[in-house]
């Protein structure tokens, strides 16, 4: 069995050793094999008794999956699930349900990976419809591979496709496609999870083929200050890049001094990948997410500074009182519910009018007319105690009629400082007219999958609208 020092030093000679490895080969990612081959009625046991490590755990195989019944519709409404076993023990696992009104939360699919206690994290889906891929935020603690790409050719049979890892970086969040295929995809932490992280990019195929930032100016620039980067929003059009920086993904781990939380984004130009600027929100505390507005003739995005529980509005083009380019604003404060929440995701409507905020510890999901910059109006009552617990990754369905929410965001166990409550349930919730909204329909991934995985973990979701066969929408 491997040792943890021999564990820790393969670590630490892959992140060496890369970091001599020239910046233009054409793959930079790795995929390796599990250290602990599975080995019927050996593994089992072992998984099953293993103890927590301080903070590297035994790479033990995934137990085999019981079998679960699926069904055999073909809804026009599609959500993935990236979930992560209730017991760390069983494969991590994409599951495939229906989002029709008629079938709603009717089971299409399950899809295993090859590993198991990866936490599940987020999930994106590329242009064409095509592929789904999924990162697993603590992956490296069992040294797995981070990144999971799905073929979702059938849309109602997801396969899993490959995986593979970073050399720099690791922890894996926010996945943005690119148009011509393939992804930009933040990693939270470096090779062993500290400061500095970096922005992948990967080809149409899932290969990562650069690990940004790759010139010298801008390595200084992630080395002389946090980077750490969460958020990930990319302005094609305008040719510019925001990431968002939030927590040093180490430091949520025992044993602690706490979580170091940074106040920053990085400002990109798309062209040649390099970095532009820093930007500060004072007192941040944490910068979790970060979009820009569709529409804004300016390109302003929106960017949640966890910590004192705002919303801030990002200027990109403008310039502040040094000549630097960027400017940070607040633009709304969310109440007391909302500060030191630990994590306060968004998204906004593709018309550029709402905006919608989940407060993780807050148990609420704050709603935002943001059609007037100049006069935000709030749409939810911020005393209302919501029906949903621990609310994190929210996505709002394609035709704008639901918002979709997951109630779980991270547990670390007993080996991290961050297990924060959740419902693990997956929330449709109807958007009125006017903006706000009207709590509806769950899928209890904790009652389904209770018997067969020891429940479940839904972190993030992707839709498929495949209501008009000639307009697809994957989002």
């Amino acid at each position: 069995m491997p040792s943890l020092i021999f564990i820790t030093a393969l670590l630490g000679a892959l992140a060496s050793q890369v970091s001599a490895s020239p910046a233009n080969i054409a793959k930079r990612g790795l995929s390796l094999p599990p250290l602990i081959p599975k080995i019927p009625g050996v593994t089992e046991p072992l998984a099953d008794n293993a103890p927590p490590l301080p903070i590297l755990q035994l790479p033990t195989p995934p137990l085999d999956s019981p079998p679960f019944k699926v069904s055999n519709i073909k809804p026009k409404k599609i959500g993935y699930f990236w979930t992560g076993a209730g017991d760390n023990k069983h494969a991590d696992f994409l599951v495939t349900a229906s989002l029709d009104d008629d079938t709603f939360g009717e089971i299409i699919d399950i899809t295993d990976v090859n590993t198991s206690g990866n936490s599940p994290h987020h999930l994106g889906s590329s242009l064409d419809g095509k592929t789904l891929v999924g990162g697993g935020l603590l992956s490296l603690l069992k040294t797995q591979d981070t990144a999971f790409y799905f073929d979702t050719s059938d849309p109602y049979h997801p396969k899993f496709d490959h995986s593979n890892r970073g050399i720099l970086g690791s922890i894996v969040d926010e996945i943005r496609a690119k148009p011509d295929g393939g992804f930009f995809i933040t990693y939270m932490g470096s090779a062993v999870g500290t400061s500095p992280g970096r922005l992948i990019e990967t080809d149409a195929n899932g290969n990562i083929i650069h690990e940004w930032p790759e010139d010298v100016e801008g390595t200084l620039n992630i080395l002389g200050e946090q980077f750490s980067p969460h958020g990930l929003s990319v302005d094609f059009d305008k040719n510019i890049i925001l990431t968002s920086d939030f927590v040093v993904p180490i430091t949520i781990l025992k044993p602690t001094l706490g979580i170091k939380k940074a106040d920053t984004l990085r400002l990109w130009d798309l062209k040649s990948r390099k970095i532009i600027s820093t930007i500060t929100i004072p007192n941040g505390q944490g910068i979790q997410d970060v979009k820009f507005i569709p529409g804004n003739k300016e390109s302003a995005a929106l960017a949640t500074a966890v910590g004192p529980g705002q919303v801030w509005i990002i200027y990109p083009f403008r310039k502040d009182s040094k000549g630097n380019q960027g400017v940070a604003e607040l633009l709304y404060d969310l109440g007391d519910k909302a500060k030191d929440s630990l994590a306060i995701y968004s998204d906004i409507t593709d018309d550029g009018k709402f905006a919608y905020f989940t407060i993780t510890l807050g148990n609420h999901i704050a709603a935002l007319d943001i059609s007037d910059l100049d006069n935000v109006k709030r749409l939810d009552d911020p005393e209302e105690e919501q029906p949903i617990i621990g609310p994190h990754y929210v996505k709002i369905s394609p035709d704008k009629k639901n918002l979709l929410v997951t109630g779980y965001f991270v547990q670390g166990g007993d080996i991290s400082i961050v297990n924060t409550p959740g419902d693990y349930k997956g929330h449709w919730i109807d958007i009125n007219d006017d903006g706000s909204l009207s709590f509806n329909r769950t899928i209890d991934f904790e009652k389904i999958f209770t018997k067969t995985r020891g429940g479940a973990r839904p972190h993030s979701v992707v839709i498929f609208d495949l209501t008009d066969p000639k307009k697809p929408i994957y989002y």
